[in-house]
């Protein structure tokens, strides 16, 4: 019988994600539990996971959550325009970004991180709030760091 399960605080979030992906090589085994952690330890979230890049497309991965959109064309909303510019997007107002893909209506705010190996995109970390505003400067680095710990386990 294993121990009690402790919540995980956003303290403990970046050492947590790298206990777990230290001893474990599988993308998508190492992108739920991410996942997992990120939507225990983030208050006022209401969506964490990722889409994996394949057949030139964003398409659903691990995640916790409502159920979303299965794929996303490379250039289409927060999560296509992150895969097409490599580079991390905080969005405080989802409803005045261009072309933003509703799959939740609850959804007010988003970050969203790529994923890369070699300069080549795998895919992107999606989160959503509820809240306008909501993500910081201190969570996003926050975040892209743990997206870091998952990078440095993508196989050669």
């Amino acid at each position: 019988m294993s121990a009690p399960h402790t919540p995980v605080t956003l303290n403990d979030l970046y050492s947590a994600v790298e206990a777990i992906v230290s001893s474990e090589s599988d993308m998508i085994a190492n992108m739920a539990n991410i996942a997992a952690l990120i939507f225990e330890a983030l208050p006022q979230i209401n969506w964490a996971g990722f889409y994996v890049w394949k057949e030139d497309q964003l398409v659903l991965g691990p995640f916790q959550g409502r159920v979303a959109c299965t794929r996303i064309a490379l250039g289409r909303g927060v999560c296509g325009t992150v895969a097409k510019t490599k580079e991390t997007l905080v969005v405080p107002d989802v409803h005045l970004f261009p072309g933003h893909i509703a799959c939740d209506a609850a959804s007010q705010s988003e970050i969203v991180i790529p994923i890369l190996k070699r300069e080549n995109l795998v895919g992107v970390l999606d989160i959503d709030s509820p809240v306008k505003e909501r993500f910081s400067v201190v969570e996003r680095d926050l975040l892209q760091g743990i997206v870091r710990l998952l990078e440095q386990t993508l196989r050669e």
